[in-house]
């Protein structure tokens, strides 16, 4: 088993990213079988398909790697890396351009809602950025590719770019690519904005009430939560209660995700309770759980040294893994390299 997943440099985690992603890479990492392997890389390629500050950008990947290894990921168990190390994610893409079809990245929905009415003034970067996630997990034979709702289509299209290229360039008994599996984590907790209970929570939301930030104090953790968005009715003693209510549903989900229980067990206890007294609560909890990440976090943010080494060391083993297989494509392809 191999898993392959990512996240883009650009702004800080927040508590939706811990508890919808990077947890259960975590998890993930500490159930691997021997044998099997985790690969987890900052998207600083992806990153480029929009408007950025380069210094932000190198400041942003540090400081997500520093976060990552605050939250759990143990780069002497998994393999950590920025893309822009392995100039094979950006060469793999290209390859697999001549196999990816313009309508099927025209019928990406993340391209339709990044693009808006302005499809024209966008860049080339963005529309084929798809087949850079392609490439990201195809490079190294993924057996599986943690996704949420938002990412199942482009595991679809991973999986068809995959599946054409071995059906035009490889005899079907040795097939180039493996066509990775999805992986949707049992605990997947979808995590919505402070400010509006029917968005989620966002690095991009232009208020920083609207999340709970990783490197957020104690005293701001809980400000925030004291200030999110609720109505005046009390918690119901079950689920069903907070239909139409959702801002109450999601400071249930994220206690109960904290808690690691159940929506039915957090209305359980504090069903009848008004927010006056389960906000504190929930703050209290959040506290406990993100303190010690928080603590982690800033005492590594800021060294550069440390954090290079980490991603240094990931990108040469991730280097040693995905050398093979574009050298296969490239021969596929009847592509000329060389000899060295």
């Amino acid at each position: 088993m191999r898993v392959v997943s990512g996240i883009q440099p650009t702004g800080s985690l927040h508590l939706g990213n811990y508890l919808g992603a990077i947890r259960n890479w975590v998890r993930m990492q500490d159930d691997m079988d021997e044998g099997s392997q985790c690969l987890f890389f900052l998207a600083d390629l992806h990153a480029i398909s929009l408007p950025h500050s380069p210094a932000e950008l190198a400041r942003a990947t540090r400081e997500m790697a520093a976060a990552l290894v605050a939250c759990g990921i143990d780069p002497n168990r998994s393999i950590l890396f920025n893309q822009a190390q392995v100039p094979a994610h950006a060469e793999l893409q290209w390859l697999l351009n001549g196999t990816a079809r313009m309508g099927w990245l025209n019928r990406m929905t993340q391209w339709k809602d990044k693009a808006g009415k302005n499809r024209e003034g966008q860049s080339v970067a963005l529309f084929a950025y798809p087949v850079l996630q392609a490439a990201d997990v195809l490079l190294y034979q993924a057996t599986h590719v943690p996704v949420g709702e938002d990412q199942k289509q482009h595991l679809e299209l991973a999986r068809d770019i995959a599946q054409k290229f071995n059906t035009d360039f490889a005899p079907e008994e040795e097939p180039v690519f493996t066509l990775p599996e999805p992986f949707i984590p049992p605990q997947a907790a979808r995590i919505m904005s402070l400010r509006d209970g029917s968005a989620k929570m966002s690095k991009s939301d232009p208020s920083d009430m609207s999340r709970i930030n990783l490197a957020d104090d104690a005293d701001t953790m809980m400000l925030k939560v004291r200030k999110a968005k609720t109505d005046p009715e009390p918690l119901p003693s079950e689920p069903a209660g907070l239909d139409g209510r959702p801002e109450a549903a999601n400071l249930v989900a994220i206690f109960a995700a904290l808690s690691g229980t159940t929506r039915e067990a957090v209305l359980t206890e504090h069903g009848g309770t008004g927010f006056g007294a389960f906000k504190p609560a929930l703050g209290e909890l959040l506290v406990e759980i993100l303190a010690p990440i928080r603590d982690r976090f800033v005492a590594l943010k800021d060294d550069e040294r440390a954090l290079d080494v980490i991603l240094a060391k990931g990108a040469d083993q991730a280097r040693a893994i995905g050398g093979p297989t574009l050298d296969k494509v490239y021969g596929a392809l009847g592509l000329v390299r060389g000899r060295s």
